[in-house]
């Protein structure tokens, strides 16, 4: 049975670890279907934290990989939901 996987990975501070983040989004890249960014913004306010969702393909160890990777950049958090399809 196939899975459908998707990391939810919250930042604490975008400013400071995004960087960090977009290089191991950058080496998964081809491992990532659909990226989807949300982060609070109301007039001229605009939140330091932020999460993204990742709809992730391939090898369920270049995934692993990734996750992990992001789970090791300080002030980030990463879950992942599977789905059986």
């Amino acid at each position: 049975m196939a899975k459908r996987v998707v990391l939810g990975v919250c930042i604490s501070s975008r400013a400071k670890e995004v960087p960090a983040v977009q290089q191991v989004l950058t080496e998964y890249g081809c491992n990532i279907r659909t990226r989807l960014g949300m982060h609070e913004v109301a007039g001229e306010y605009c939140a330091p934290s932020g999460v993204v969702l990742l709809d992730m393909v391939g090898a369920p160890e270049d995934i692993d990989a990734c996750q992990t990777k992001l789970t090791a950049v300080e002030g980030v958090q990463c879950q992942r939901l599977e789905f059986d399809i």
